[in-house]
């Protein structure tokens, strides 16, 4: 699991430097504030679920490849796309229909959270 999720970490936190980037230095004559301010919120939460995949993936390998922490992790990765995606989309489209999607991506998160501290909890209390 380590090699994959860890994986899937180091990528989200590159493409969310790069998107960040983008946003700082392509979009802010583009935008408007209202709009690079969505952008950004992409790129952090982007950013930090990057961190916590990998941090999810090195927790794996300490107290096993728990079952609740593989699901936490695949939860994680679609939180991103569902949440940053859809924060990005927005910003880019300005098509306010794409904020749906947001709450879905963050419940993701949500639930991402809190499989992995009752996983890791689990596991130390063996």
């Amino acid at each position: 699991m380590f090699n994959k999720y860890g994986a899937y970490g180091a990528v989200h936190a590159l493409l969310a430097v790069a998107l960040g980037a983008f946003g700082a230095h392509g979009l802010k004559d583009r935008l408007t504030e209202e709009m690079l301010n969505v952008f950004e919120t992409g790129v952090r939460y982007h950013m930090y679920h990057a961190i916590g995949l990998f941090l999810l993936a090195l927790a794996a390998e300490r107290v096993g490849q728990e079952r609740g922490i593989r699901w936490a992790a695949r939860l994680m990765h679609i939180g991103i796309f569902l949440f940053s995606g859809s924060l990005y989309a927005l910003s880019l489209s300005d098509t306010k229909a794409l904020g749906i999607i947001t709450p879905f991506g963050g419940l993701a998160f949500i639930v991402a959270w809190g499989m992995a501290a009752y996983s890791i909890w689990k596991a130390k209390s063996r």
